[in-house]
């Protein structure tokens, strides 16, 4: 799979400058962590769950987690639980390209049974989700993945939630973050990303953030997502990839912005493309998108598939981003120093932008780099109308 892949070769020729490398889920937990861009939540109770997981695969999604929290009424679980076992079974049978797929979990004791009941079918599983994560619960979790791997000898994933009242609570945070930290740490090679919950952060106060906010608008959410990335996203060797919180809201209707999007596939009417996008309630999304990467986090959960295009357009790293990167990366410049940009826009210094190029080559891995007169808009349409 790769990110686009689902639009022509020729397209893709046209809009990026170097293309989205190939993956699949057995490559480098590395490259994987920084690939799961839009990932797209679906209850396991839906029943025809296979062919929904084939269906967004071919629109472009590449990570799904089938839910069984809190998606799902408490009375449904068991039902759902048969109901992913058959739909594995039944992805299996068709041997169809699918998503990452991951299942979240209420409690530690449903992964070993899980993996068990899948059989041969978990094979397409790269993993879990775990709820509420804390250094307690964490450990147990970690236990129960470890054990699951080992019996069936398959590599699985984790990817934590942090969504507990400890870590909200601001007497209990720092507590909490050094906690998670040890356990996350203690099992490095099994965590591919770190997902924050901020609709149960809301929840704990009582709010709920409009359409025209973002989370960090919210500053009670934004303080703790700033100390998420303080604690655990450091560009030092010993961070995680965090990934942005949920976008609640898709009155956007599909159907009516298609058209609006194919009638100028590149740039031929980009105001009024732009424009559209505000009008379907997407400008909270792009910006609160913006300021996850600003934030440091990459990647984002969704719950529409409405969702994904927007979130993979924008990781795409531009044509400027990539020279940069590339001129603070060059061997000669080890020793450090500043430059003026290819763009003549600005300056970069050496040593202080180096993390920020690495990662940003890191992305342009898996997401491509535009060709340089390529926008936002383009990539959007190109991904929307495919």
């Amino acid at each position: 799979m790769r990110h686009f892949g689902h639009i022509s070769p020729a397209v893709r020729e046209a809009l990026f400058f170097r293309e989205p490398r190939e993956f699949d889920a057995g490559s480098p937990s590395r490259m994987l962590s920084a690939a799961l861009g839009a990932t797209l939540y679906s209850p396991a109770t839906r029943p025809r769950l296979a062919d929904d997981v084939i269906r967004q695969s071919g629109r472009g999604v590449v990570s799904m987690v089938l839910c069984l929290e809190d998606s799902i009424d408490d009375a449904e679980v068991v039902g759902a639980e048969a109901n992913l076992v058959q739909q594995f079974a039944e992805i299996e049978a068709r041997d169809a390209d699918v998503p990452l797929l991951f299942i979240r979990v209420r409690e530690p004791e449903q992964i070993l049974d899980l993996v068990r009941r899948l059989g041969s079918s978990v094979r397409l599983l790269s993993g879990f989700v775990l709820p509420k994560f804390t250094e307690e619960r964490g450990e147990l979790f970690m236990e129960a993945l470890t054990a699951a791997e080992a019996e069936s000898g398959h590599r699985l994933f984790a990817m934590p939630v942090l969504e507990s009242p400890e870590l909200l609570h601001l007497e209990t945070r720092g507590e909490t973050l050094r906690g998670i930290a040890r356990t996350v740490d203690k099992y490095r090679e099994r965590v591919l990303a770190l997902r924050l919950g901020v609709t149960d952060f809301c929840s704990a106060y009582g709010l709920r953030r409009a359409p025209d906010m973002t989370a960090y608008d919210v500053q009670i959410v934004g303080a703790v997502i700033g100390d998420v990335v303080n604690v655990l996203g450091r560009a030092d060797g010993t961070g995680f990839t965090i990934t942005g919180p949920v976008w609640e809201y898709f009155r956007l209707q599909e159907r009516m912005f298609k058209p609006q999007l194919r009638r100028s596939p590149f740039m031929g009417e980009a105001e009024e493309l732009r424009n559209a996008l505000i009008e379907h309630d997407l400008d909270g999304l792009l910006r609160e998108i913006e300021l996850d990467r600003a934030n440091g986090l990459l990647g984002k959960t969704c719950i529409h598939p409405s969702h994904v295009a927007p979130v993979h357009a924008l990781s795409v790293v531009s044509h400027e981003e990539y020279c940069d990167a590339q001129d603070i990366l060059r061997p000669e410049r080890g020793g450090g120093g500043v430059l003026r940009s290819a763009y003549t826009n600005k300056m970069n210094e050496v040593k202080p932008h180096r993390a920020w190029a690495e990662r940003t080559l890191q992305r342009a891995e898996v997401f491509g780099v535009a060709r340089e007169e390529v926008g936002f808009v383009d990539l959007l349409a190109a991904a929307v109308a495919a």
